[in-house]
């Protein structure tokens, strides 16, 4: 019997022939990641419960400071210097203070297609955009990571979202991605492997499907993953300057099993807008035009990348935020950011009266940047919206693509990117 992407990479990393769904296996992993979310508890278990002197290899531990930065308060000041002591104190080089989000620094410098690695963040499973297993998981499973090298899994049921057609003027990957949470709920993939494939694959850059691997985890997805094509390494490669070794392995059998399969037509969609307080609450954007809006936010883990951030800028080029709403935009990483400083888009986003902020998870974390008061409607790119996410729970926060975003900045209400603007 043939394997799917997940079996075959969980199978030679556990160093076994084959894998199947519900297998209990030790494999061992590429890369182990740990964020200023889990740094304090992950330096009490190693230091103290377990007091070790080593960690399984420092060149694969990387330490990001991300959720809070610049540091917004007292404590966050701490645990920033908890992990660069640590880092110090155990050898680890790769020890980011400032350089953006974890998913993203993890994409620009570190993994590979065919890899295993585990976050201390749900949204590890972006990796999956380039053929790579990403696995979120707990500061006590990490530290257990940090130690030894290894982990267990259990072999996930995969389910195969099978993209067809192309997309239209004003839908995006992110419009793709809601209307997959509304079919299948947040909730209906629990411990799923989600692997993406179709004929519409090869119109989608490596960005676009970042976003698709990275939201699969608001439907509870454990791991999602895309095969990678030449696109891929050559997104690579000019990313890291240097040519990748082509996997030759990292592909589905074409006799290989899933629990279930979904057909998308990406011809009918249209843009979609996932409303409070739930991501599987998807209706089309046209469902909610008019929607005054007090805030608008264009980054996250989700949609920080320069070709979002360009999107935006070609629609505010030359034109006003409306004046009742804010507009911050915040990169995914520093070289995001120098890349679109040096394309001018910043100064497009800055005449145009929005904010940019340093990379980090910004507003999307609901702390030091752009957080909500009662009552305020906040739309945007980010992956989560139920109560409290970015602010004061009596908020309410929608869901949108960049150019829904975008559009919807210079009107001041919820706007069919589709209509453009005035």
């Amino acid at each position: 019997m043939g394997m799917n992407l997940v079996e075959k990479i969980f199978a030679r990393h556990a160093g076994k022939a084959d894998a199947a769904p519900g297998q209990i296996l030790t494999v061992d992993v590429d890369y182990c990641m740990a964020n200023d979310g889990t740094m304090r508890l992950n330096s009490t278990i190693i230091e103290k419960q377990l007091q070790l002197h080593r960690v399984w290899d420092p060149k694969k531990i990387i330490i990001v400071m991300d959720h809070q930065v610049p540091a917004d308060t007292p404590q966050a000041a701490e645990v920033h210097g908890i992990s660069k002591a640590f880092s110090e104190k155990f050898g680890i080089g790769a020890f980011h203070d400032s350089d953006g989000i974890c998913h993203q620094i993890l994409l620009e410098k570190y993994i590979l297609p065919g890899q295993l690695v585990v976050g201390a963040d749900s949204h590890t499973l972006s990796a999956g955009a380039i053929g790579t297993s990403g696995l979120g998981m707990g500061s006590t499973d990490i530290s257990a990571v940090m130690a030894s090298g290894t982990t267990w899994v259990r072999v996930p049921e995969t389910v195969l979202v099978k993209l067809q057609g192309s997309l239209h003027s004003g839908v995006t990957p992110k419009d793709i991605i809601l209307a997959l949470i509304k079919i299948t709920s947040a909730s209906g993939l629990n411990y799923k492997s989600v692997e993406f494939t179709g004929d519409a694959l090869a119109s989608l850059s490596t960005p676009d499907r970042f976003t698709l691997c990275n939201m699969a985890a608001e439907a509870g997805a454990k791991t999602s993953l895309i095969a990678p094509d030449e696109g891929v390494y050559a997104y690579l490669e000019s990313l890291r300057k240097t040519r990748i070794a082509r996997v030759e392995w990292l592909y589905a059998d074409k006799d290989a099993e899933y629990s279930r399969t979904i057909d998308m037509d990406l011809d009918t969609l249209e843009p979609q807008v996932a409303c409070p307080h739930s991501v599987d609450n998807v209706h089309p954007v046209s469902a909610v035009a008019g929607k005054k809006v007090d805030q608008v936010f264009l980054g996250s883990c989700t949609n920080g990348r320069y070709e979002d951030i360009e999107i935006a800028g070609r629609v505010l080029k030359g034109r006003k935020v409306h004046p009742e709403t804010r507009f911050l935009v915040t990169p995914a990483s520093r070289e995001i950011y120098i890349k679109a400083m040096r394309e001018g888009l910043i100064e497009t986003f800055m005449n145009a009266g929005a904010v940019v902020n340093h990379p980090s998870c910004s507003t999307c974390w609901g702390a030091g940047q752009g957080v909500l008061a009662p009552g305020q409607t906040l739309l945007s790119t980010q992956s989560r919206n139920y109560k409290g996410r970015s602010g004061s729970t009596d908020a309410m926060i929608y869901l949108a693509s960049p150019f829904t975003v975008a559009v919807s900045a210079l009107n001041g209400v919820i706007t069919d990117p589709r209509d453009l603007c005035p």
